[in-house]
């Protein structure tokens, strides 16, 4: 080996030690501090019965729709590992990431031991549990998934609780924006006095409504789940609650407006939460954002693959847009990849490369583990480019850009 492959062989493996030492702020997750009670899912049946995982296994499986519905939670967790991972091999990443989590958790995936992985985590608290997962995949901490309009949710946010400090609040507000007739009554019934017609009066209301939320939640964000056919301007209920409502109590507070876009609700409704499906989105919309409100911060991550180049062409032209993560159906290590090394190329390091989208506790473990991987391997590649020409790195340098990519850019943008 020749004196230079040498100098990129150790530059790599510095890059990959140091970028899985760096500790992570996850900014988008679907995870609940045990404040919360049973909204904190974790344990091997969760990890199995994750929705991917569903949707996986009925491909497979002679079982009706409907009676899958019919199974609990264990028995759902019997069919997906007697089909997915003792019928044929659990090569999908949703199957990887589930044996990923048992190993990096020490358990024993050779044994293919499902009886002896539920009482390992049946040992387990919830908050016992939750520091041995943040140790395994060196979390900081995480940003939840917070939707005032959830039944269960709702009353333990007005009772009020002393929250783990590590999981932090984004107000979720997809129902406000996606079914605002439906709202209305709520918000009424919440004491806020609004009208269907989004008059002056109502538009007060819902800003006071948003207002009183992110205080009592002391939210990072404000963040939205949209259709693919989502466009700015309109003439649509939603499109003027983003315009006076959202936004202007986004600058008041200083937080960004998380806009997650490309989401085609039950193509499948047989399969409940796991039939969701993705479509083309428009990036002119963001685009529009961007430039006719400069003193508002947006977050923006699109669902589908041909949206990403366009995009990241859109960011290089407002600084007032933060890129974050291959969200769901990207959340592959080929795609994370791509579209790892064209932001790079593009953006530099002003990204955030990468967010779990976790909704089981134990999911962090396998996320992480692949994405730091890859986000390693790129990194280590446009290093290695960059040394070609002559540059020199030192590894304070690498350890400043991993520190940057792993949560530095998120809360530098959150608070600038």
């Amino acid at each position: 080996m020749s004196s230079t492959e040498q100098d990129t062989a150790a530059l790599r493996g510095s890059v990959r030690r140091i970028v899985a030492e760096t500790p992570i702020t996850d900014l988008h997750t679907h995870l609940f501090s045990p404040d919360f009670g049973g909204l904190l899912l974790w344990g091997v049946d969760e990890l199995l019965t994750y929705h991917y995982l569903l949707a996986e296994v009925m491909r497979v499986s002679d079982l009706p729709y409907e009676k899958l519905w019919t199974l609990s939670t264990r028995e759902k967790a019997d069919l997906v590992w007697q089909h997915l991972f003792l019928d044929r091999s659990p090569i999908s990443e949703a199957c990887r990431g589930v044996l990923t989590a048992l190993n990096r958790l020490g358990l024993d995936v050779a044994s293919r031991d499902l009886a002896a992985y539920r009482a390992f985590f049946e040992a387990q608290t919830p908050g016992q549990h939750v520091d041995t997962v943040f140790e395994c995949a060196n979390l900081k901490d995480v940003v939840m998934t917070n939707d005032p309009f959830d039944p269960e949710e709702h009353p333990l946010w007005m009772a009020g609780f002393e929250r783990d400090p590590r999981f932090h609040a984004a107000l979720r507000i997809d129902p406000l924006l996606n079914d605002w007739g439906t709202t209305v009554e709520k918000l009424k019934g919440w004491g806020y006095n609004v009208e269907p017609g989004l008059g002056d009066a109502t538009r007060a209301e819902v800003r006071r409504f948003l207002s009183d939320w992110i205080v009592r939640m002391k939210a990072l964000y404000m963040a939205v789940s949209l259709p693919p056919d989502f466009v700015m301007p309109e003439d649509s209920p939603r499109a003027t609650l983003i315009a006076e409502c959202v936004l202007p109590v986004a600058r008041e507070h200083n937080i960004p407006f998380a806009l997650m876009i490309g989401v085609k609700r039950q193509v499948n409704p047989a399969l409940q939460l796991a039939g969701d499906g993705v479509g083309l989105s428009s990036v002119d919309c963001v685009a529009h954002l961007c430039a006719r409100y400069p003193d508002n911060k947006f977050m923006v991550t699109m669902l589908a693959r041909e949206n990403q180049h366009e995009l990241c062409i859109a960011a290089r032209k407002f600084r007032n847009l933060c890129l974050f993560g291959c969200w769901w159906f990207l959340n592959d290590p080929s795609l994370i990849d791509e579209i790892t090394r064209m932001r790079f190329e593009l953006l530099g390091l002003s990204v955030v490369p990468q967010h779990s989208d976790a909704r089981v506790l134990d999911q962090v473990v396998y996320k992480w583990a692949h994405s730091r991987e890859v986000i390693a391997n790129v990194l280590a590649d446009k290093y290695a480019d960059l040394t070609a020409t002559g540059w020199v790195l030192d590894e304070t340098e690498i350890q400043r850009d991993a520190a940057k990519l792993l949560g530095g850019n998120f809360w530098n943008f959150i608070e600038r």
